[in-house]
């Protein structure tokens, strides 16, 4: 007989997060024990950019290494699937200085085309 694996706790649960840097946004799953440190060897290796040349922001706050994504209350319900936190990731430059945060705003699908809108019973010259 198998045993079944126990229900994960409260420190096991997922966390989705968003990282963004000027226009780029990587897409990162991982646990609420997951030390920034940790984060970071995730980022590398998407980025190629070291561990040690990246900062990671939390509301504008400089994440610590040493500390967990739960020490800053990214959790299974503040880092939903449907809605993943922020994080904000800068690089140091080869002159070693650090660049600014700098996160572009999302952008907005284009307006329907005047065809695929549906009409306005508040304008009476459109036709039904």
């Amino acid at each position: 007989m198998l045993d079944r694996p126990a229900a994960p706790n409260q420190l096991e649960m997922d966390v989705f997060l968003m990282i963004r840097r000027k226009k780029t946004t990587i897409f990162i799953d991982a646990k609420e024990d997951t030390s920034v440190l940790e984060l970071k060897r995730m980022v590398a290796g998407i980025t190629k950019v070291m561990p040690e040349d990246q900062k990671l922001f939390r509301d504008r706050e400089e994440m610590k290494d040493e500390k967990r994504l739960g020490d800053y209350g990214l959790n299974a319900g503040t880092a939903k699937p449907q809605l993943p936190a922020t994080i904000g990731l800068v690089f140091k430059d080869e002159n070693g200085t650090w660049e600014e945060l700098d996160i572009a705003p999302l952008s907005q699908p284009p307006e329907l085309p005047e065809v695929m809108r549906l009409p306005d019973s508040n304008n009476p010259d459109q036709a039904a």
